[in-house]
């Protein structure tokens, strides 16, 4: 049997689900999310989590790079001493926590309907810092279509002045690009991303976007925003500012 396969006695893999569940509560993620981020198989963790089959070396490692914590010990040190000291990794700007404390926060996010012509999009965003990655992230909610929900990582470097929302899953990427919050706190920008159409294709596709603090909208709507629904020149409005000022551009073919 290879090292990376070896098996956590029945004791170990015990006090490994334990934290494992402690932190899902914790964070309020999924178990989904969690095998995702992991790497790993839904069922496996499933199966682990329930006690049907113990954890292996390998599963155990790359949960633990996943939640950022030691899960051998019972989960008391964070896998990565940067988490300690409130540094993002270099790859997402080497920004540190208090440096972008005014971008935390929750926002209504708004696009064109992909299915719809003339009507609008909207649902909320919460961009947070995550002590287990040591940078902020960010988790899309109140999506008429759940299963397309997106979450990720948060890159802030100095050298471009914009921020990027960036999901990878398996490879996959979609890419939100937006301006630092202006003085009202919007963000304006470019969402790039793949539209599902019949079957399993793919197109991809890019479109402006703008997220605006939910406070300061206390009658927001979410989902699909028809032309004739009442908040629809409003939205209209702070979407078109992505464009108009202009925070993004696209070009026409000559």
């Amino acid at each position: 049997m290879l090292v990376s396969e070896r098996q956590l006695t029945s004791e170990q893999s015990r006090k490994v689900s334990t934290t494992i569940r402690e932190e899902i509560a914790r964070r309020r993620i999924s178990r989904l999310e969690l095998a995702e981020r992991a790497r790993i198989s839904i069922s496996t963790l499933e199966k682990a989590l329930a006690g049907r089959r113990p954890f292996t070396l390998a599963t155990t490692i790359r949960l633990e790079e996943a939640l950022g914590v030691t899960l051998r010990n019972g989960g008391n040190g964070h896998a990565d001493s940067v988490s300690a000291n409130g540094i993002a990794p270099d790859d997402l700007g080497a920004y540190a926590r208090r440096s972008v404390l005014w971008i935390e926060g929750t926002y209504l996010t708004l696009r064109p309907s992909f299915g719809e012509p003339g009507a609008l999009y909207a649902y909320r965003t919460d961009i947070v810092w995550d002590d287990s990655q040591s940078s902020l992230i960010f988790r899309e909610s109140e999506r008429l279509d759940s299963d397309f929900t997106q979450y990720g990582s948060v890159a802030v470097p100095n050298q471009s002045g914009h921020i990027y929302l960036v999901t990878n899953r398996h490879g996959q990427f979609r890419l939100i690009t937006v301006s630092r919050p202006t003085i009202t706190g919007e963000m304006h920008g470019i969402l790039t991303t793949l539209l599902a159409g019949r079957g399993s294709q793919l197109t991809p596709i890019a479109a402006p976007i703008a997220f605006v603090p939910l406070q300061s909208i206390p009658d927001a709507g979410f989902g699909r925003i028809a032309s004739d629904h009442a908040l629809h020149d409003r939205y209209q409005l702070l979407l078109r500012r992505t464009l108009d000022e202009p925070f993004a551009m696209f070009l026409p073919v000559a």
